[in-house]
């Protein structure tokens, strides 16, 4: 009963939402970038505090499962090598790559630190 309640209003707020128009999603190129760059430096910063913050028995366990989440980065990358862009086609095959890499090298970690724990025969 309650989560038929919730799935309800979850589809009538997903209905109230209207896609952008070409207006709104045009804008000047400098405004952009700007925009662009304000969100990677805070997310830089952000990244950086709560890296420092995190004691040192927990940063293997938390960056390994960190980065085999960061799988969802690979989904964006196709997306973008599958642009008719010669220059986004190229990027994001580059990001392709460096998130396959990422994830791999999550996955040995995680493996090895869970190899780490086991018992000895």
């Amino acid at each position: 009963m309650i989560e038929m309640n919730i799935s309800s209003l979850t589809l009538n707020l997903l209905a109230d939402v209207t896609p952008p128009t070409q207006e709104a999603s045009s804008g000047d190129p400098v405004t952009t970038l700007l925009m662009g760059l304000t969100v990677f430096l805070l997310a830089v910063f952000v990244g950086f505090e709560l890296i420092t913050k995190v004691p040192p028995t927990l940063h293997t366990p938390l960056m390994s499962g960190s980065n085999a989440i960061s799988g969802i980065t690979i989904i964006g990358a196709i997306i973008c090598a599958g642009r008719a862009d010669n220059v986004a086609a190229i990027l994001g095959f580059l990001a392709v790559v460096f998130a396959t890499v990422n994830v791999v090298g999550g996955f040995a970690v995680t493996n090895r630190m869970l190899q780490m724990f086991k018992k000895k025969k």
